[in-house]
């Protein structure tokens, strides 16, 4: 099988393609011939070395990768999914030295795979699992009601996006952060109130909530910075691994994904919310396996909006 990995940490011109051999699935599992790997920021963590301040222990060579679509090609023995030779998939990888996404052959547990959403492509599909568990984790961890207000740092990106219209399918009331370019597309997500994007977030929240939101999730990184937002007793989480110091009894938690690692029923739910029309896909781009240093060097630039997608097709 083809996959895209690398063998030193650096920068994107480290990605190469990579040959391994074929893969069989045992019992309970999934072979998927797979046509489209998102690429995410996890992915340039582990490229660029910072990974080893999280897991001292992380081998080389490495496939990243956590997004994939593509299609059954192999059903293991005792697979009660329902999913079958042929249908049309997306799912998480929890990447593990060779095991990541960036590749053109997986073999994963069964309750890790889903069919992809109707009317949706490959592209768009493997744009989903990864990105959409982390937001609906994020939201699990804040644990707001209907009519609560929530904040979400970094809106216009995949994480972002995904938690504003999570939220507002929660019934929550969303605030965001943003520059000028992006208040159409915070708009079309369902954002009820913008704030312009600066070093004066906590003041620009609190002028449309005086005493601070219910909840934040912090996209961008924001951290200590964004915590004066969020009113007392309530709660902050955010996406790398922050957690603020003690104060005014707020909830402080770190999401980590690989806590709804083959979660069937949560990500068939966001295939579902994708049929009804609440959530939507957005692909930045495409390149092939060749080129997949090009996706890297573009994530790392910051700005790109919707997802960077091998394609293997």
């Amino acid at each position: 099988m083809k996959v895209v990995g690398f063998k030193e940490f650096g920068d994107p011109e480290v990605l190469e393609v990579m040959k391994l051999p074929d893969v069989t699935a045992g019992h309970g599992e999934i072979k998927i011939e797979n046509y489209a790997s998102a690429v995410n920021p996890t992915d340039i963590v582990s490229r660029s070395g910072l990974i080893k301040q999280f897991i001292k222990d992380f081998s080389l060579p490495c496939v990243p990768g956590m997004d994939f679509a593509g299609k059954v090609k192999e059903v293991g023995e005792g697979v009660e999914t329902g999913i079958k030779v042929g249908d049309d998939v997306m799912g998480m990888v929890m990447p593990a030295g060779t095991h990541g996404a960036y590749s053109d052959q997986l073999i994963l547990n069964q309750f890790a795979v889903v069919r992809i959403p109707k009317d949706v492509s490959y592209i768009e599909a493997s744009t989903l699992p990864m990105n959409g568990l982390t937001a609906r984790l994020s939201l699990d961890l804040l644990n707001l009601n209907k009519g609560q207000i929530i904040a979400v740092t970094g809106g216009p990106g995949a994480y972002g996006g995904y938690v504003i219209q999570l939220a507002k399918a929660d019934g929550l009331i969303v605030i965001a952060d943003s520059n000028e370019q992006d208040i159409g597309l915070l708009k079309s997500l369902g954002v009820d109130h913008i704030v312009p994007r600066g070093k004066n977030f906590t003041e620009e929240v609190k002028k449309i909530s005086p005493n601070g939101v219910d909840g934040i999730a912090d996209g961008a990184l924001l951290n200590e910075s964004a915590i004066g937002a969020v009113k007392d007793n309530g709660s902050f989480t955010s996406v790398r691994n922050f957690i603020g110091e003690p104060q005014r009894n707020i909830n402080f938690t770190a999401t980590w994904v690989s806590e709804y690692n083959c979660d069937l029923e949560k990500l068939d739910k966001l295939r579902q919310q994708v049929e009804d029309g609440l959530i939507s896909l957005r692909v930045a781009d495409t390149v092939k396996p060749e080129n997949a240093a090009e996706a890297h060097r573009k994530l790392d630039a910051g700005g790109t909006r919707g997802r960077m997608v091998i394609d293997w097709k």
